[in-house]
């Protein structure tokens, strides 16, 4: 039933994606950018599977929380400075290439993860320290992972209009909360099957006895089928991609066009590496858009990856209990409804201007934390609820942030160093809260919503000073179209007002 519910939300996303055309762009663009973005989506939805099975195998690998902290917050800290040195590359290779080897790079990590998982379990070696030899190899993965958001967008970048951008935003944040999903529920799942002998035997766990003989394991758990699985899955999303996924319209044999995003007018030069670092190091709006990240990424991660330890250890089982396990589905559902309210309300109340639904997002970041605190112990379902609404506001603003304003103040020549620059900054602060959280909850669960709201508050407020910021050539593409659009010199003057008055963002 759930799986039909989301192949239902996902076939309501794709509606909404062939109604949402406000540049009245042929059919066939509509459908071959389709044919582009939506095998690109889901190859970076299926990343997520190989980033999260670490969480679903915590339980049966017996991790402490000081060693899966110490774990993630490698592979997090990994992917921060892989995000800074390889979007600059994805802008000289192209997302399409980058993507691929994205997938298929995770698609092996994830293998010899497997592998470990397997060594671990079954040979118990005495001479190895397999938590660091595993936090190794997940920085690789992770290594490998950084190369799908920046691809993504990249790619994005060249068939999506300032305009449309909103609606790519929500696509974007459509496609992580997929990913959260599939990596927290079926890599649940995938873990509950391959047990030996389960309580609740399911189809799959007869899969796994059909196919891999999970009764005849040495140990309860065949934990290690949840990395081989993505992997498997990743390499077949890889080829898929090699047909299908085209850098540019033109590739694709269709007509360039003006984006009019910051690289209008400058589509001709020729940037260096270091020029593409130059360009969004000393942008103090991508550094302000990068620390809007870090405050969320804070929040998000240390929400997400820590709600099931804290059920686990407080042994919840109330209304918890549905929350606990339905963690993935719950946070896809609210992810894709705050990418498409971020998107929607940025496009068509805010003239395409990122920042007011990134600020009243992260207010309410702020209410649901003081929530969580309020309620931690006595109300179960406050909590849940809770948790589900920072999913859904901390995906508005991944998706508006990441998704949109890098690629709008980045412009298309240096989109993928932009997302990049400041995905790391979601991913730095996931290494923060990841290495900080193991022992804040030490001296008690209470302050794991407390050390939270700050980073929430620090992020409205930087959005609030972004709030009028929009790039110079969208700026003059809005006046532009206001004009166009005027019937006469008094109408004008009253009805222009909300886009004439909407600041240049600086720049350097």
């Amino acid at each position: 039933m759930v799986l039909l519910f989301v192949l239902i939300t996902l076939a309501v996303v794709i509606w909404l994606y062939f109604r949402a055309n406000p540049l009245a762009h042929g059919s066939w663009f509509m459908m071959r950018r389709f044919i582009n973005w939506f095998p690109l989506g889901m190859s970076y939805a299926f990343l997520y599977i190989a980033r999260f099975n670490v969480i679903a195998s915590k339980q049966p690998l017996a991790m402490s929380n000081q060693t899966f902290g110490m774990i993630f917050g490698a592979g997090a800290l990994t992917y921060a400075i892989s995000l800074i040195i390889n979007g600059p590359v994805v802008d000289k290779i192209g997302g399409r290439r980058g993507i691929m080897i994205s997938v298929f790079g995770s698609g092996i990590a994830d293998a010899a993860l497997g592998y470990i998982s397997y060594v671990w379990l079954v040979e118990k070696p005495s001479g190895t320290n397999m938590a660091l030899l595993f936090a190794i190899v997940y920085s690789v993965n992770m290594y490998f992972q950084s190369f799908g958001s920046v691809s993504i967008i990249k790619v994005k970048s060249y068939w999506f209009h300032v305009r449309e951008r909103g609606v790519f935003g929500a696509i974007f944040g459509t496609l992580i909360s997929l990913g959260v999903y599939l990596g927290f529920d079926w890599g649940q799942g995938i873990v509950n099957a391959a047990e030996a002998h389960p309580a609740h035997p399911t189809f799959l766990h007869s899969v796994f006895v059909s196919l891999f003989n999970v009764q005849a394991s040495k140990t309860p758990n065949a934990v290690w089928l949840v990395y081989f699985i993505p992997a498997a899955l990743l390499i077949v999303w890889g080829v898929i991609d090699y047909f299908t996924i085209k850098d540019t319209p033109s590739h694709a044999g269709l007509e360039d066009f003006d984006t009019h995003d910051a690289s209008s007018g400058e589509m001709h030069k020729e940037f260096t590496l270091v020029d593409l670092i130059r360009r969004v190091f000393l942008n103090p709006v991508m550094l302000m858009i990068g620390l809007v990240e870090f405050f969320s990424g804070v929040v998000r991660n240390a929400v997400i990856q820590w709600y099931k330890p804290f059920v686990e250890q407080m042994h919840q089982m109330g209304a918890a209990h549905f929350f606990y396990n339905h963690l993935g589905f719950l946070l896809m559902i609210s992810g894709i409804g705050g990418g498409w309210f971020g998107g929607y309300v940025s496009d068509k109340y805010f003239h395409s201007r990122r920042a007011p639904p990134t600020a009243m997002a992260a207010g309410l970041l702020i209410v649901f934390l003081s929530l969580m605190a309020v309620f931690l112990f006595n109300t179960e379902l406050v909590v849940g609820l809770s948790v589900v609404g920072i999913g859904f506001f901390t995906i508005t603003i991944t998706a508006l942030m990441s998704g949109t304003a890098a690629s709008d103040f980045g412009g298309r020549k240096a989109t993928a160093t932009a997302a990049g620059v400041t995905d790391a900054f979601v991913y730095l602060g996931a290494s923060v809260e990841s290495f900080s959280m193991g022992g804040i909850i030490k001296h008690g669960w209470i302050y794991w919503p407390l050390f939270l709201i700050p980073f929430a508050l620090a992020g409205m407020l930087i959005a609030l000073k972004m709030w009028n910021y929009l790039p110079e050539a969208t700026r003059r593409y809005l006046h532009m179209v206001e004009k166009v659009n005027m019937p006469s010199p008094e109408s004008s003057s009253s009805s222009s007002s909300g886009i004439l008055k909407v600041e240049q963002a600086p720049t350097t």
